[in-house]
């Protein structure tokens, strides 16, 4: 039903089955979930290739796709249920009248009549990237006039006003599956409500500046469609469904905004009991709480995602006893895996965070704004924990305050990803007068971000697994890395805006820094030393060999380890305004890496007036960006590898010079395929 190379999404395919009738209930599990192992048995089978889209603190996001021959034997095969019609092709006049399932891909208005005879049809997918033809909004409306065994719509159309079609959808008394992708989107249907069977109402599209508001995007009694399972709407337009509590069956629900007024308060999550995910806003609204336990959170078994959230104006309440009463009173199940809480003005965290069992399986916890909160729950006993975010929290002194002195307790076992941003009092990681064992911190830890936070006294020594490490605008002079002899697995080291810091050893640790790929230093003033690079690790042919290397002074490349580096394929320079040449030693160092340097960028070095002519001898490089050089005038001799070549922001001449129309200089640069004046 899908064009070739077509992205699938694993939930949104399950949809479509269940929608479908694919899929029969089960006691003790949903649709959803039974439609999910089906759908992996088929990867298993590799009917599908997986594929990574998207990593946000662990979790991790995977479209999918169909290998073109699976796609087209599949197509042969179920010829006699499923059809296409593509642009104005002849076979798609051969559609049997008996076709269950139809893709239409940009066909002609003659040959889209041919679906009103189509009375079998249960699910149509219409795939437009121009309907602008008069005949072509016609033969729609026809359509959704007479398919009245439709269980499932999908119309992808762009550059059309959809008003008047979608108004047609209501004759589709048996739809179950409702998605529209449609930049020109202003509303829905008022005759949706009328569709009692909807499970599915999925509306996307693209971020706009004019947003429609839900009262005016949403039918007025949405909340009579009793049999909702996922809504899929544009920004807070699910917020608006007056009395939402009626939608029983809701599975998802990320912004929920309380309201001081009836059909929008709190007790409307009483009875939504199939709610996995669930995002509660302004709860300063909430009088008391005894009202937040009017959503019997507890209740919800199959909660695993749960957002509190308090207002941004809320920041400046006083009134902490109330924000402590709320969080105590939204106790989550012992099911939650993931809990985010944003602006809570309480000075202590609710007594069901204090006590680590009720939240025995959390893997997933951020704390972001709450501004008097001066001790965290006891984060570090949570077995399951693999993310922890916590942000913008000034009165927190330490990371955690009960360790139990047990020589086998290891605090944060299982820990992946820490994230700490803007803890101005953070002293320590261990409250005071707590001794703790090297290696008992963080043994699982692989990305470790730090930010402004002056006041820590030092970084633990670096966790046996960590990858990657990302600091600014901490205390330190140095970084301590193991005392032990292993290898330090560390792939990517960041350190930035980092005025204190004076020395990063890596030359110290140089043998056992195989792994690093990843290096940034950036916007540290008073930085002199790389380490000590002793004469013996040469012999041994220990260097680095980087992919990629952010700096903002280029006199850093001149410092052991960085001079005698092995390779490097990126190199950036960025925001240095005293550069206005590079010195001859660094014109050599460039030689080092001319084997493997494949890009170069140079961004924000105001003074600088010329490039090195060593840029010739460059012999890999692929991709060379200058961005905002404003006193450069002349380019020395590029390298024929040369394949890209973008200028920005700077000295006009360039352009005048090396410009496409009547450039004197046009030739010097005649060889690169690509090249853009931005």
């Amino acid at each position: 039903m899908f064009p070739e190379d077509h992205k699938f999404d694993k939930d949104d395919l399950v949809r479509m089955w269940i929608a479908l009738g694919f899929i029969q209930p089960s006691q003790g599990m949903t649709m959803e979930d039974i439609g999910g192992r089906y759908f992996d048995v088929l990867v298993k089978k590799a009917l599908f290739d997986k594929f990574e889209a998207d990593d946000y603190d662990l979790v991790v996001k995977y479209n999918y796709k169909m290998h073109d021959l699976i796609h087209e034997s599949a197509c042969r095969f179920f010829a006699q249920v499923c059809g296409k019609l593509v642009n104005d092709e002849v076979s798609s006049l051969q559609i049997s009248k008996t076709i269950r399932h139809l893709s239409v891909l940009n066909a002609k208005p003659d040959i889209l009549r041919k679906i009103e005879k189509l009375k079998h049809l249960h699910s149509l997918f219409l795939f437009y990237e121009d309907f602008h033809d008069q005949d072509l909004c016609s033969g729609l409306i026809e359509i959704l006039k007479v398919s009245r065994s439709l269980r499932l719509l999908y119309i992808c159309i762009d550059k059309v006003e959809l008003k008047l079609i979608l108004e047609e959808i209501g004759n589709l008394i048996h739809l179950r599956y409702l998605k529209i992708d449609c930049y020109n989107l202003t509303m829905l249907p008022r005759s949706l409500s009328n569709l009692y069977h909807l499970q599915y109402i999925i509306c996307e599209r693209p971020r706009s500046l004019d947003e429609p508001e839900g009262d005016d995007f949403l039918p007025n009694d949405i909340n009579k469609l009793l049999n909702l399972r996922y809504v899929k709407l544009p920004k807070n337009c699910i917020s608006w469904i007056c009395e939402i509590g009626k939608l029983k069956s809701l599975q998802e629900l990320c912004k929920f905004i309380l309201r001081d007024e009836s059909g929008y308060r709190i007790g409307e999550l009483k009875n939504m009991n199939d709610l996995y995910k669930l995002g509660i806003k302004c709860l300063e609204n909430l009088k008391d709480g005894e009202e937040a336990r009017n959503a019997q959170l507890c209740e919800k078994r199959r909660l695993t995602d749960l957002t509190l959230c308090w207002s941004h104006s809320h920041i400046d309440s006083t009134n902490n006893d109330l924000d402590e009463n709320v969080l105590h009173n939204l106790q989550p199940p012992k099911c939650l895996r993931n809990l985010s809480i944003k602006r809570y003005m309480g000075a202590r965290s609710a007594i069901w965070m204090n006590n680590v069992n009720p939240i025995f399986n959390l893997e997933i916890i951020s704390l972001t704004d709450c501004l008097e909160l001066e001790t965290l729950p006891p984060f570090g006993q949570l077995p399951f924990l693999k993310f922890l975010k916590l942000a913008r929290m000034p009165k927190v002194k330490w990371l955690e305050s009960k360790f139990n002195g047990n020589e086998k307790y290891h605090a944060f076992p299982l820990l992946e990803k820490l994230y700490i941003h803007r803890l101005e009092a953070l002293e320590d990681w261990f409250e005071a007068g707590v001794a703790a064992e090297d290696g008992c911190l963080f043994p699982c830890l692989i990305n470790l971000e730090l930010h402004d936070c002056p006041k820590l006294k030092e970084l633990p020594s670096l966790p046996p697994k960590l990858k990657g490490l990302n600091i600014s605008n901490m205390g330190w002079k140095t970084l301590n890395f193991c005392s032990n002899s292993n290898p330090i697995p560390l792939v990517s080291l960041e350190a930035y805006h980092c005025p204190n810091i004076i020395s990063l050893p890596l030359a110290d640790e140089i043998a056992r820094l195989a792994a690093l790929r990843y290096l940034t230093i950036s916007d540290c003033p008073n930085l002199i030393s790389l380490g000590r690079y002793r004469q013996v690790e040469t012999t041994n042919n220990c260097h680095l060999m980087l992919d990629d290397l952010d700096i903002s002074d280029p006199s850093v490349l001149l410092m052991e380890p960085l001079r005698s580096i092995a390779s490097l394929k990126r190199l950036s320079i960025v925001f240095q305004a005293e550069v206005v040449s590079f010195p001859n030693e660094l014109e050599q160092w460039l030689l080092t890496v001319r084997s493997s340097l494949s890009d170069l960028l140079i961004f924000n070095l105001k003074s600088l007036q010329s490039l090195p002519s060593t840029f010739e001898s460059l012999s890999s490089l692929q991709y060379l960006r200058i961005t905002g050089v404003p006193m450069l005038r002349e380019l020395p001799n590029l390298p024929p590898s040369l394949k890209c070549l973008a200028i920005e922001r700077c000295h006009r001449e360039l352009k005048e010079r090396y410009g496409e129309d009547g450039g004197s200089d046009r030739h010097k640069i005649a060889h690169i395929p690509d090249i853009f004046f931005l």
